[in-house]
């Protein structure tokens, strides 16, 4: 029998725990995306029957043409971004983070291998303050619960001060606990 070691693999998803705004403006966006393009194709029609007839160019038609398309247009692009998730996978060391939205689509925004972190800790914490506030920070908030426990990893890339905010599950805290370099952690 072979001794072989134990891969350490979770993969969570944060959703919104209070989500009826989110869902209102969703439904909102779809009700801006028909009537955008039922007053464009309208105000479309209008411009081009009078070009047909003869009677000069309609301005005030065209221009409601491009402002209801564009809207429409605009809003359909976007509106998946209302219902926003953000993804955490941690594979033996390593975290991979993804926004995804509505799931349909999925957005990496990069991994991090903890044991290249400088600092890891609660938001609530002493550090957390004293490295928020150093002057040409990057700060990356993947989280959507303000009222969650959150976390913080403060490292250094290319010589670029960095600080990711998520917020993790206890359980995925011990796993990247694990993996830390010592005196790294801080509660």
């Amino acid at each position: 029998m072979s001794n072989m070691a134990m891969d350490h693999f979770m993969e969570e998803v944060v959703v919104k725990h209070r989500n009826g705004l989110n869902r209102a403006l969703y439904y909102l966006s779809w009700i801006i995306i028909v009537a955008g393009g039922a007053m464009a194709m309208l105000s479309f029609n209008v411009v081009t029957r009078s070009l047909m007839a003869g009677g000069g160019f309609d301005w005030f038609s065209l221009i409601l043409f491009l402002v209801s398309a564009g809207m429409a247009v605009y809003t359909f692009l976007f509106h998946d971004r209302i219902l926003t998730e953000y993804e955490y996978t941690f594979t033996n060391g390593a975290l991979d983070f993804a926004e995804v939205y509505n799931n349909k689509k999925r957005k990496s925004l990069g991994s991090l291998n903890v044991r290249n972190v400088e600092s890891f800790g609660k938001v609530d914490s002493d550090k957390f303050r004293r490295y928020v506030s150093m002057p040409g920070i990057k700060r990356m908030n993947w989280f959507l619960n303000r009222e969650a426990e959150l976390y913080y990893f403060y490292f250094t890339k290319d010589s670029d001060k960095k600080m990711i905010i998520l917020e993790p599950s206890e359980d995925l805290v011990s796993y990247i606990r694990e993996y830390l370099p010592r005196g790294v952690y801080s509660e």
